[in-house]
């Protein structure tokens, strides 16, 4: 297993510290999961189970008669 060494500042000390303890994990497990959590390359799996969930949304109506007639143009 490797090891890497950070340089935080003590309020984001305190942060990583009050974060590992309420989640009961170590300070290394936590780091290791929260780097696990967003450094992946995949969508969630939330994400993922809406796929198809909804029906296509349309972006304009089909009929031409419903678009409103164009503005006269200046010429140069």
């Amino acid at each position: 297993m490797s090891q890497i060494t950070l340089y935080l500042d003590d309020a984001t000390q305190a942060l990583v510290e009050q974060a590992a303890q309420a989640n009961g994990l170590s300070k290394s497990r936590w780091v290791a999961e929260i780097i696990r959590k967003y450094a992946a390359h995949e969508w969630p799996q939330d994400c993922l189970a809406l796929a198809g969930r909804f029906a296509d949304f349309p972006l304009r109506e089909e009929s031409p008669a419903a678009l409103p007639a164009d503005v006269p143009r200046l010429s140069f």
